[in-house]
């Protein structure tokens, strides 16, 4: 496509308290959250399959990550050709779900030339997808710090990634979302590159756990700083299990992701609660049947 051409909910009082947003008024029987899952968490179904499990248990979008175990989606056939893009934005049309976010595996902390500018490509090229698909975000991710690196340069590495691609999102409808992912997860950190990458088609998924699991940062400053740059959210939830810490159903687990969840509403939140139950990469953990069903049951509960 031609670049012209292409324009426990609230855990604390406390932490609300420290926000100054108790007593807003907010009245959670009368706002739906808006919820979707992350095709990660179903890796081995088609994608009729999908929409149709969407459907049936109230899901209002997808993210798009795989279909069928492949990640690069311009090798699924629903997104191979103009042809197929256009049928699969009418199926999911039809069953009145949208395109959430499609998640590349773009990663922007790379140095090396070459190895650099495959990652810049592969996000492009899903910004490219997402506009044909009406699709309103691209994720991309920072990944690692590099030991032979000097962390400071891999955050400047990074902001300069998400500028590149701000730039080619220029004039379109669709922004690149970095993800709290890997080892960029300290608070502190993330606030550098966002303030560096500053750009109106640039913003940032907050993974609650992704960051909660390794900083412990109460989730309260976390939002203090990062809330102006949230668009997206993944949620799930873990806990420790002999020694060591699993993926379990939302609600089962230790995370303060019910805590954040209340803060990003009282906060005005109008974003996707993505359920982001990796499957894929835990092939030990619940089914999908069951995880991606008992999501918007628990989900329901809470936003009474």
């Amino acid at each position: 496509m031609n670049h012209s051409t292409r324009r426990h909910f609230l855990q604390t009082t406390a932490g609300l308290l420290t926000l100054g947003l108790a007593g807003t008024g907010f009245d959670f029987t009368k706002s739906k959250p808006l919820l979707c899952f992350t095709t990660l968490g179903c890796p081995d179904w088609t994608f009729p399959d999908i929409i149709k499990f969407a459907v049936a248990n109230h899901y209002d979008g997808l993210e798009i990550r795989g279909i069928l175990r492949e990640l690069d989606l311009a090798k699924c056939k629903e997104f191979s050709t103009a042809q197929n893009i256009v049928a699969t934005r009418k199926l999911m049309e039809e069953n009145n779900l949208k395109f959430v976010n499609l998640g590349s595996s773009a990663q922007l902390h790379h140095r090396e030339p070459a190895e650099r500018q495959r990652h810049l490509d592969e996000a492009k090229r899903y910004i490219d997808l997402a506009l044909r698909l009406k699709c309103p975000y691209v994720r991309v991710f920072p990944n690692n710090f590099p030991k032979d690196q000097e962390p400071a340069a891999t955050i400047e590495l990074i902001a300069k990634g998400l500028l590149e691609l701000g730039d080619y999102a220029k004039g379109g409808e669709v922004k690149v979302l970095m993800e709290t992912h890997g080892d960029l997860v300290q608070s502190a950190d993330i606030e550098k590159v966002m303030k560096m990458a500053e750009h109106e088609m640039v913003g940032l998924i907050w993974d609650v756990v992704n960051m909660w699991s390794v900083t412990k940062e109460p989730t309260v400053q976390v939002y203090q700083k990062l809330k102006k740059y949230i668009y997206h959210t993944h949620i799930k939830d873990e806990k420790m299990v002999d020694g060591k810490l699993k993926y379990v159903l939302l609600g089962e687990g230790e995370s303060p992701i019910f805590e954040a969840m209340g803060i990003l509403m009282k906060g005005g939140y109008k974003g996707y609660y993505s359920f982001e139950w990796e499957k894929l990469w835990h092939p030990e953990i619940e089914s999908p049947e069951v995880a991606l069903a008992h999501f918007p049951k628990v989900m329901a509960q809470h936003f009474k």
